[in-house]
């Protein structure tokens, strides 16, 4: 069993938010397979399955994203090796890919959470958003929406993205770091 976990914060008025790329790709992937919904209160988040693999849109907000995942994870007994999570990056321009197992959280509330709450020793597909001029406009920054050019320019690598997820459940990650990492800025 595998769990692909998309970070974001619920609710209509996050939607297009940078940092819900994560509920962006997820979005993806729903849209390509038959998922079944699965409702579980305790679950807090909106939970499906098709065949043996689970994709969680967590409904605590970004800050308190691992309980969530550790309700889910448990529940399953899911292993953290089989925990895919997808998050914005400040640290990579928008539009550039990467993969990686566990590391610091660096700075993403999100990440923080989940680390607190399973450990860090789950894949990350890094989803660049590029970085505000200064440490002060983080926060505004992430929680602003993607213009329209930056959506018209990200909407393939959220494509990417979504597929790369899949192959996570039936490939090492050495496989999708050498095919789908997005390393060329695609956004300019």
């Amino acid at each position: 069993m595998h769990l692909i976990v998309g970070l974001g914060n619920p609710g209509a008025k996050y939607a297009n938010n940078r940092h819900n790329v994560g509920f962006m790709v997820v979005d993806e992937i729903l849209s390509q397979i038959e998922a079944i919904k699965i409702s579980k209160s305790s679950f807090k988040g909106e939970l499906f399955r098709f065949n043996t693999i689970f994709l969680l849109k967590p409904a605590t907000y970004m800050n308190r994203s691992g309980e969530s995942v550790a309700a889910v994870k448990n529940f399953y007994k899911i292993p953290i090796e089989n925990i895919i999570v997808i998050h914005d990056d400040l640290d990579l321009a928008l539009g550039v890919l990467r993969f990686k197992r566990g590391g610091s959280s660096g700075g993403h509330n999100g990440l923080k959470s989940i680390d607190a709450a399973i450990g860090n020793e789950y894949v990350r597909v890094r989803f660049g958003i590029g970085r505000p001029s200064t440490k002060e406009e983080v926060i505004g920054y992430v929680l602003s929406d993607f213009s329209k050019e930056e959506f018209v320019c990200i909407k393939p690598v959220i494509k990417r993205a979504a597929k790369a997820a899949l192959a996570l459940t039936k490939h090492p990650l050495e496989y999708v770091k050498a095919n789908y990492s997005q390393k060329a800025l695609p956004c300019r």
